[in-house]
């Protein structure tokens, strides 16, 4: 059964119409006679789109479950499949399914009805693509809950951009067509704020832009196209890394300074053989000058780099390609030998600019040609058939020279061969040369007898010294060659080596180095049990289509790892010799970041086991004091009133039950400030966040302590903060306390401001802020940040003032709400602990005793 097609309607955010354009386009498809079911679509409450509900098979849905507090209905996905209509409407594809439904996600479900050769129809918003959830996030300060992943929207057959202008988008929040009217305001005051709105519409377009991106991409593989499309103007820039890399990357960032859109891209060629500029300080400087003006840096391998750079450029869709040339190159620009006139000759519709530089370097390098190429070889031929016989005719226009010296100047013919062609063009001049000596220099002449026995012997020395030479220069290009991989070998772990110490690079983002330098369709990692099965696995891969084993598809080259059972492998073309010398050490430098992840791994684990030991040790040693010495008064009280309680006054029972009573608080106070630091570390702390005045956390936190000594001076007007009401009232009564304990001669003041925004917060969310003010002894500056951690307290803190819980207890309560909590000398001495929260675009909900918020668990 052929698999259903999967249509996406995307739009910047909820209200901008995706819905609606969805059950258009189901009314369109049933007109057109596609069997057209709707398993699931909301109209939130909108009537125009209730309207278009009207006309389509509606599938009943499941019954409404509770999810976060209200009733929503589920897909049936049961009775769609049961249905099987050719089209299925379900909307909302990142919803998460309520308990006891069959998939945990909503796309899950869609996956169901494709797999049946169901066509789905759905809507999703960009805040709920898994890639941008957190870019959303910092913008609208609303964390999505729901999201899906990058590759599960990316199978999408089709993704429709439903697009609005912000402005209009606001018209239909403030007209009541997206919210109710209840949130209409904390809606506009919030993330749907124009700036918010203009940014989301942008993530949309150039998100959406890049999957067309791909697909432009895999259409021009997929039909075997190399021209290039200029769909949107992309620069390759060369880099040799030579000081001239500087100016080609400004002058490539000037020529897109008036295009929009435009990309750049800097490229440099490594060789697989043969000599190549390092990465270098300079190269490092220059890719570090292309990110800062938005550009992307590249390293692909090839031989010949006027080749490499133009693959890279038509594997781009490049338009124009910018390189370097030195002034001082006559010879390369004459004969059209160097790089520069190989790119220009090579780039078909792709515009290319040479600049001309002064910087000393050499620019883009010359081809890197093995020591004896084929072509040098091919040459060596033609030169050992053609030179014995020039050399013989010039050498008989002189009748008086005797036969040493034409031994003489055809051995120089024969080193000519040798130091060009190598050792068989050598030896085959050297043969040549010895019969056309034979012939026309030795008696007889004019006959391949010799009648003199030195002459014969003089004949062999030549042929003997001639294949020694031979020997000699092929030997040499052997050891030149050795050399040159070396080096590039060398060279390659040198660079990877430096890049592993610049980036910390998962193996996925390595195995895209992998296949973006050895320009291949897609490169896999694969590892096998060794227990003769040879069944392979594939552990990370980067591309499209990877075979399922090493050597399973055409036009693949493996390298097989120094650790046993473990294969790196690149489809879409075969490497050179050279190219797999690239890839051995490329394969050993995964092996050894995959050893790094699993330390870093053991690392971390260990690092929790020993802060978990940390933390355990404290509490013992807490437990040994703090918690001992309060049950050991309640212990001796209630022995006292047990025993002699009706012989003791009145006045002395009095007091005994209020030291219980005293001590009971206070473990009470222990015992959750012990629980309390235990959620946060383990992350079970989350927040109810709602409007809350400071007044009313402050009113409940104060319940206990002494009334005297606190001062409360909160500014007029102040507005509510987003927080959850139970946690503020335990932050700001355990900083109370706190000051109260270290400042038993000071009064402590509690001052509300608004904050403004802070750079802290990467979109200038408004803040509200309580200072809590003492004029005690203070804090060093040194010592400020370990305040706030657990089982901290000042070095002459009296016996019996905790466990140094309650800062840091404060302070994870106060980020899980998503503020900050931070401390400053007080002006004449003291301290003042700093409570910031972000500032509530809606109205404060009232304090009721006994429904604060707080959900700890």
């Amino acid at each position: 059964m052929a698999r259903g097609t999967l249509r996406i309607f995307l739009g910047a955010a909820a209200g901008a119409g995706t819905t609606y354009s969805m059950l258009r386009e189901a009314h369109r498809l049933a007109g057109c006679g596609r069997d057209v079911a709707v398993g699931i679509a909301a109209d939130h409450g909108r009537q125009e789109t209730r309207q278009l509900l009207d006309g389509l098979d509606v599938v009943a849905p499941r019954l409404p479950q509770a999810s976060h507090g209200t009733e929503v209905p589920g897909l049936d996905v049961e009775a769609v499949l049961a249905r099987k209509p050719d089209v299925a409407v379900v909307d909302d594809y990142a919803h998460v399914n309520t308990e006891g439904s069959s998939n945990e996600r909503r796309w899950q479900d869609i996956e169901e009805l494709l797999a049946a050769g169901t066509d789905v129809l759905t809507t999703l918003t960009v805040q709920h693509v898994a890639s941008l959830k957190d870019v959303v996030a910092a913008i609208t300060d609303e964390p999505g809950e729901a999201s899906v992943p990058d590759a599960v929207v990316r199978r999408a057959d089709h993704i429709e951009l439903v697009d609005i202008s912000p402005e209009l988008l606001r018209q239909r929040v403030a007209d009541g067509k997206v919210f109710p009217k209840d949130r209409i305001d904390a809606a506009l005051a919030g993330g749907y704020r124009l700036g918010n709105l203009i940014a989301l519409r942008e993530i949309a377009l150039i998100w959406l832009a890049g999957r067309v991106d791909e697909g432009l991409a895999d259409y021009r593989a997929s039909q075997g196209i190399t021209a290039t499309w200029p769909a949107r103007e992309r620069i390759v820039v060369g880099l040799s890394g030579g000081p001239e890399g500087e100016l080609l990357i400004r002058r490539a960032s000037r020529i897109l300074s008036g295009v929009r859109g435009g990309d750049l891209l800097a490229v440099h060629v490594r060789r697989a053989e043969g000599r190549s500029a390092g990465p270098g300080r300079l190269l490092d400087a220059q890719r570090q000058l292309v990110a800062d003006l938005g550009g992307t840096s590249h390293t692909v391998s090839g031989e010949e780099t006027a080749a490499s750079l133009l693959e890279f450029a038509r594997s781009v869709n490049a338009t124009q390609i910018v390189i370097g040339t030195s002034p001082g190159r006559l010879w390369s620009r004459v004969f059209g030998t160097g790089t520069g006139a190989k790119v220009v000759r090579g780039s078909g519709d792709v515009d290319v600019h040479i600049v001309s530089h002064q910087q000393g370097g050499p620019g883009l390098p010359g081809p890197a040609h093995a020591a004896l190429s084929r072509r040098r070889t091919a040459a060596g031929f033609v030169l050992a058939v053609l030179l014995p016989v020039l050399l013989t005719a010039m050498l008989s226009v002189s009748p008086e020279l005797n036969l040493a010296t034409h031994a003489l100047v055809h051995l120089t013919g024969v080193m000519a061969v040798a130091f060009i062609g190598g050792l068989w063009p050598a030896v085959l001049a050297a043969v040549l040369d010895s019969l056309l000596l034979n012939y026309f220099q030795t008696d007889p002449v004019g006959t391949f007898n010799i009648s003199d026995p030195q002459n014969v012997f003089a004949l062999l020395v030549f042929l003997s010294a001639a294949v020694a030479v031979s020997l000699v220069v092929g030997l040499s290009a052997r050891r030149a060659r050795e050399a040159a991989r070396a080096r590039a070998e060398a060279a390659t772990l040198a660079d990877l080596a430096h890049d592993a110490l610049l980036a910390d690079d998962t193996v996925a983002a390595f195995m895209d180095k992998v296949r973006e330098t050895f320009q291949v369709r897609s490169a896999g990692l694969f590892t096998t049990s060794g227990n003769g099965e040879a069944a392979w696995a594939l552990q990370a891969f980067s591309g499209d289509s990877p075979p399922p084993s090493p050597d399973a598809a055409a036009l693949t080259d493996s390298v097989e790892l120094p650790d046993a059972g473990t294969a790196l492998v690149l489809s879409g073309r075969t490497l050179t010799a050279g190219d797999r010398l690239l890839l051995a050490a490329h394969g050993a430098h995964l092996l050894l970041l995959r050893q790094r992840h699993a330390l870093q791994r053991t690392l971390q684990s260990t690092a929790k086991l020993a802060e978990g030991n940390s933390v355990r040790t404290a509490i013992l040693r807490a437990v040994s004091h703090d918690l001992r010495t309060p049950l050991a008064g309640i212990k001796l009280a209630v022995t006292a009133l047990r025993r002699q309680g009706r012989r003791l006054p009145a006045e002395v029972q009095a007091e005994m039950l209020e030291t219980i009573e005293s001590y009971t608080e206070r473990l009470d106070a222990l015992i959750s400030n012990l629980l309390d630091m235990s959620r946060i570390s383990s992350g079970s702390a989350a927040p109810l966040t709602a409007p809350v005045m400071w007044d009313d956390a402050i009113e409940d936190a104060l319940r206990g302590l002494p009334a005297d000594r606190v001062r409360v001076d909160l500014a007029p007007n102040i507005p509510a903060v987003d927080a959850d009401l139970g946690m503020l009232e335990r932050v700001i009564a355990n900083i109370v306390e706190n000051a109260l304990k270290y400042a038993p001669s000071s009064d402590v003041a509690i001052v509300g401001v608004t904050g403004g925004s802070h750079a802290a917060d990467d979109v200038g969310t408004p803040f509200g802020e309580l200072h809590i003010v003492d004029h005690g002894q203070g804090v060093p500056a040194a010592a400020v940040e370990g305040m706030f951690q657990p089982f901290q307290r000042l070095d002459d803190a009296p016996v019996g003032l905790g466990m140094g819980l309650g800062l840091a207890v404060a302070k994870g309560f106060t980020e899980a709400m998503g503020g900050q909590l931070l401390a400053e000398p007080t002006p004449g001495g003291g301290l003042t602990v700093i409570i910031r929260l972000p500032l509530s675009a809606g109205p404060a909900v009232a304090n009721v005793p006994g429904k604060a918020g707080t959900s700890t668990s």
